[in-house]
């Protein structure tokens, strides 16, 4: 049977990390940036985890 093959966008939004929890970014960071406040926007910086109702179709994209 070949190898699965991972889905490359899933691949370039998360990470997995040291325990097996998933990692990814915030939204709303890209532009319109003017109207948010510097403390909403330097929050949006920080990594986040993926929720554990979604973990499991993430790791799927992921194939692993």
């Amino acid at each position: 049977m070949p190898k699965m093959k991972s889905n490359r966008s899933a691949v370039k939004r998360f990470k997995r990390t040291g325990s097996g929890k998933i990692k990814r970014s915030h939204a709303f960071k890209s532009h319109i940036l003017t109207s948010k406040s510097k403390k909403r926007k330097r929050a949006l910086r920080h990594a986040a985890l993926v929720h554990p109702s979604d973990e499991g179709r993430i790791k799927k994209l992921l194939a692993c």
